[in-house]
């Protein structure tokens, strides 16, 4: 399969499988996130080019960027990476909570798991920005409003929760800090540029979709 068709089949799969889960989900990421903006609410914007020595730096909109490597970026692909960053950041934080609170042992290790593959895709996003000479941090976003990211004061519960009790809150809060996720993923599916960041954030949606339903069958019964 060619890398255009294989680009294709993950983004509609992502595109399948964030409608299957938001859909089955009514209401689930209000019991932990009221609704968000989305990436792609920020429009492309103006980009300063440096030219070379002595020559004058043009300006153009963030949509028509050409990277170092020849691959083309726009404004909704540079907002996910660095909203992405801060994203999977909390969800770090939360995962390391598991292996001294968790009850369930399953939980422990599949909590390991998330801050494996969060860290490495972390670690993409920062080379990514890094090659293009991006900064990390979104300038005047409110990284709070993010879809699915938790309060100050959910986070103060989860750190100060143990036992089966941890365990209940975890998976409630991870569960709508994916599914926000998800809703980020797609908006870089549908509307990037950078095809090799749309087959990672379409990769992201089919594993969080996964993550999930596991997540639904580890929830403590009492």
């Amino acid at each position: 399969m060619s890398r255009k068709r294989a680009l294709i089949v993950v983004a509609a799969l992502a595109v399948l499988v964030v409608g299957a889960i938001l859909v089955t989900r009514p209401g689930s990421e209000r019991s932990a996130a009221a609704p968000r903006p989305s990436a792609s609410a920020t429009p492309p914007q103006r980009v300063v080019l440096p030219g070379r020595p002595g020559d004058t730096a043009r300006i153009t909109d963030s949509d028509q960027v050409e990277a170092p490597d020849g691959s083309v970026y726009n404004g909704i692909d540079t907002l996910f990476v660095q909203m992405m960053i801060v994203h999977h950041g909390q969800a770090l934080a939360m995962a390391e909570l598991a292996p001294e609170r968790a009850a369930d042992p399953e939980l422990r290790a599949f909590a390991d798991r998330i801050r494996t593959g969060q860290q490495l895709e972390i670690d993409y996003y920062r080379t990514w920005l890094r090659t293009r000479k991006l900064p990390e941090d979104a300038t005047g976003h409110d990284h709070t409003t993010m879809a699915g990211m938790q309060s100050p004061a959910a986070m103060a519960a989860l750190a100060a929760a143990k036992g089966a009790g941890f365990d209940r809150m975890f998976v409630t809060m991870m569960t709508a800090h994916h599914e926000g996720a998800l809703r980020m993923g797609d908006d870089v599916v549908k509307g990037g540029a950078d095809e090799q960041l749309r087959e990672v954030a379409g990769e992201m949606i089919i594993e969080q979709g996964i993550e999930i339903q596991r997540m639904a069958q580890l929830t403590p019964r009492s």
